[in-house]
């Protein structure tokens, strides 16, 4: 399977195929987001429930694979080996351009667990038509707490099961603890939000747009790297 990944891919740039399977995914997702949204305001509650779902458990599988093969996608390359462009170039444009897409991946992957887990809660059936309801609907510190607490296990396993693997590292550290600080943000936030909009098909509804826009601007952000490593300025790393 990894040797398959590391083939030319079928775009017919510089990419491998996991490089440009990365981007048609990546581009999917968006999309997919993108078709529900429009069914939620069209009041089709069974196929936006149903799409988003489906969506969302695609998308955790896509980046568990991403993460466990290190190929599969622009954000797996370590270093300028991948990058054929100026110092200059790299340091002030791509690093940041990265850096800002590896945030939104982050912020995309915890506004839309948080809006599947919202939409769960709030749904109701009237009429046999999926609905949110329009009341409160707002949840404990505690049981954020807990969440969170298991959410953080679960990243610090994960890093415990790489550590194993492949060795210990100050980056992969770096990075893991930098995952812990943007999810309890996003922990933070949510316990914020429900305040700001206790109402939970406001809430549901005001979300759902800010995470359309950060999965347009992943795919933005996603299709200029993808550019710049495989078109614009291949490496060593095709």
């Amino acid at each position: 399977m990894t040797d398959w990944l590391k083939d030319p891919g079928f775009f017919g740039t510089q990419a491998t195929m996991a490089a440009d399977l990365s981007q048609l995914l990546a581009t999917l997702f968006p999309a997919l987001f993108v078709v529900g949204w429009f069914q939620a305001r069209r009041h089709k509650g069974h196929h936006h429930h149903w799409l988003m779902l489906t969506g969302m458990v695609a998308m955790l599988s896509f980046f568990t694979s991403y993460y466990l093969f290190r190929q599969l996608g622009t954000l797996a390359l370590e270093g300028k080996e991948g990058f054929g462009g100026s110092q200059v170039l790299y340091d002030h444009v791509f690093v940041p351009l990265l850096s800002v897409h590896i945030a939104l991946v982050v912020i995309g992957l915890v506004l839309a667990t948080y809006l599947i887990v919202l939409g769960f809660r709030a749904q109701t059936l009237v009429g046999g038509r999926r609905m949110l309801r329009d009341d409160p609907l707002v949840t404990s510190a505690a049981r954020a707490g807990l969440a969170f607490a298991i959410v953080a296990g679960a990243v610090a396993l994960l890093f415990v099961a790489r550590t194993v693997v492949d060795g210990f590292s100050e980056r992969k550290l770096a990075v893991y603890l930098g995952l812990l600080l943007l999810i309890a943000v996003g922990f933070v936030l949510a316990i914020g939000v429900q305040r700001i909009w206790p109402v939970a098909s406001q809430r549901h509804r005001i979300l759902g747009r800010c995470t359309i826009v950060v999965y347009v601007a992943l795919f933005l952000t996603g299709s200029v790297i993808y550019a710049m490593l495989y078109v614009l300025y291949p490496g060593s790393v095709g």
